[in-house]
Order: structure tokens, then sequence, then C-alpha cells
């Protein structure tokens, strides 16, 4: 994947790249600041088994060379998925979780992907809100899920 450069009005330019080892602790960061770590799963694992399945399609955010967005984006030949998706809380409603999104859809569709899912909390509206803004619906199916392999005792 070649480096987007992409303008944005509030502070210069914006670049989405692949992740780097050295993002980590900025990663972490940002995700435990957007309130996506929980005690179940451990951050560091999730990017070391991220690393080893798709790595190009981890991807993060910058402005100015401080990385302010992540999207994690997944495709097993039959749905593409997107975890992870956080943007720095300063620069929220700025339009870089649309173009992340974009990113990941075009990523995805080059690789012949149908259909793109995702899970948000059912009680976060506002994640809810901003996807459905994207064109995104909830379907009506139940999401299970089975841990196993356990991140913490």
């Amino acid at each position: 994947m070649s480096d987007a450069v992409i303008d944005d009005v509030t502070a210069g330019s914006w670049r989405i790249r692949p992740f780097a080892v050295a993002d980590t602790e900025p990663v972490v960061a940002l995700w435990r600041a957007a309130g996506l770590v929980v005690p179940w799963n451990d951050p560091y694992l999730d990017i070391e088994r991220k690393l080893t399945v798709q790595p190009e399609l981890f991807l993060v955010g910058e402005s100015d060379g401080v990385l302010v967005a992540t999207a994690m984006i997944g495709y097993d030949g039959h749905r593409g998925w997107v975890n992870y998706l956080a943007v720095d809380g300063s620069r929220r409603g700025e339009g870089l979780g649309a173009r992340l999104m974009a990113e990941a859809e075009r990523l995805l569709a080059e690789r012949g992907c149908p259909k793109l899912n995702l899970q948000v909390r059912s009680t976060n509206a506002g994640v809810i809100a901003f996807y459905r803004s994207l064109g995104y619906r909830v379907d009506d199916v139940a999401s299970l899920g089975k841990r196993l392999i356990p991140d913490a005792p």
C-alpha cells in the first residue's frame, strides 16, 4: 500500500500509513484514551497477533508527525472487519474517522471483499450514529464469541 496524503482543513496534512512497531505505545495510549481497551483483551497481544496476519491492513493516521488515528482491518475471504477504529479525542469531528474508514473500504474492495462488518457496543449511540452516517446499518444478528486463548488470567 502506498501512503495516502490527504489534505486536512484544520491542520496542514494528514497521512494514512501502515502501522510500524515504533507506533505501539502511541497506538495503545490512543486505544486506552478512546475506551477501546477492556480487561479481557491485551492490546499488546492484539497488535502482536495482527502483525502475523495481514499486517499491511493495520493502519495509522498521523497529522504533523503525531499519531492521531488507527484502524485494524482484516479480510477472511468472506467478510471484511474493522477493529480498533480510534481517533484522538481532540481531533474528533474533523472527518478523520470517515477518511480512515474510506481507506479501509477501498483496501477491502481492492481484495474483492463483498461486505464489511464491524462491532460496536450497543450502548455507544454516538459511534453507531457515526457509522450510520457512513452508510452502515445495524444487522439483525446476535454477535456470539468464545475466547479460545485468554489474554488475562
